[in-house]
């Protein structure tokens, strides 16, 4: 399998609400548009910036629908498909398969506390349900499972899994997962170290907060790729300083996320309980954190250029 189609950068996708909180069709379609138009490299759809776990079966199929109707074949897409039982994430794996997803991605099982081979029957069985590759998603900060060397040895025997996910904030995991296999893929999950996952051997970035930045993302892959590692650890610091404001609020980050957005044009609701809207003084503060994202792309436009 060609894997360059899986290089570069690619959003997390947001979860589109309407005024009243339900799933949007109009809203998906133009956050796909919006950064289809920016130029990133793809889509992660689904996961944890999906707010997957806050939603039920039907409002995430008709996400993955609404994404692929607009930008199947345009963009490579991977749909998210880990659920809290192993029925509910085959049955999202069969429905993305069949709108034409490129790729399939899963967190391990969650709430219980499970042996490693309760993990392995649940990605296994996941991949089983369709042709189509599949990358393991390592999130130990949410799901309470860390991805060890052993499992993964064993599930790249699978010519199906042809990546991982991993947003474990040790950036030796990337170098140990790389060392492993050379011809897998490995993204950097953690927007705060991009600069440096790629550096110690990610191949490319899934990210929660590229889709309210996606240009500095961009950026940053530009200066990585190019060599220029003095202009790309300047533009991670730009990038930390904007998470660090965006996580300073009261509310959720991806709250903050979808203010700034608004401010771009770009309304797709607010967050879905119990994650926490931004309100009263703090909306004040979005402004500013549009002028921080605003100007840090305006002072990196020449270099790029």
């Amino acid at each position: 399998m060609n894997l360059e189609k899986f290089k570069g950068i690619f959003p997390a996708f947001y979860a589109c609400y309407d005024d009243v909180g339900e799933v949007s069709e109009n809203r998906t379609k133009e956050l796909c548009d919006y950064l289809y138009n920016k130029g990133v490299n793809g889509l992660y759809v689904g996961g944890s910036s999906g707010e997957c776990i806050y939603q039920n079966l039907e409002e995430r199929k008709a996400t993955l629908k609404y994404v692929a109707e607009s930008l199947r074949g345009k963009c490579t897409l991977i749909a998210h498909v880990g659920a809290p039982s192993t029925r509910d994430s085959v049955i999202l794996a069969q429905y993305a398969n069949e709108l034409g997803y490129d790729a399939l991605s899963a967190i391990p099982p969650i709430y219980f506390k499970l042996p490693e081979s309760s993990i392995y029957k649940y990605w296994s069985e996941i991949m089983d349900a369709t042709d189509l590759p599949f990358i393991i998603y390592n999130i130990p900060q949410t799901t309470g499972y860390s991805l060890s060397l052993p499992l993964f040895r064993k599930l790249i025997e699978n010519k199906k899994v042809i990546g991982v996910k991993n947003s474990s904030m040790p950036v030796m995991d990337i170098e140990r997962f790389k060392a492993v296999e050379e011809n897998v893929i490995v993204f950097n999950g953690p927007d705060e170290q991009y600069v440096a996952g790629r550096l110690i051997g990610a191949d490319s970035g899934i990210g929660g907060t590229y889709g309210v930045m996606p240009e500095l993302f961009l950026m940053a892959e530009k200066f990585v790729s190019t060599g220029n590692f003095n202009d790309a650890r300047k533009i991670q610091k730009d990038i930390n300083d904007i998470i660090i404001a965006l996580c300073s609020l009261n509310g959720s980050m991806y709250s903050a996320i979808k203010e700034v957005l608004k401010l771009s044009g770009v309304n797709i609701g607010s967050v879905r309980g119990p994650l926490e809207p931004v309100t009263g003084e703090d909306l004040i503060k979005i402004n500013d954190i549009k002028q921080m994202i605003d100007q840090a792309i305006s002072s990196y436009v020449k270099v790029t250029k």
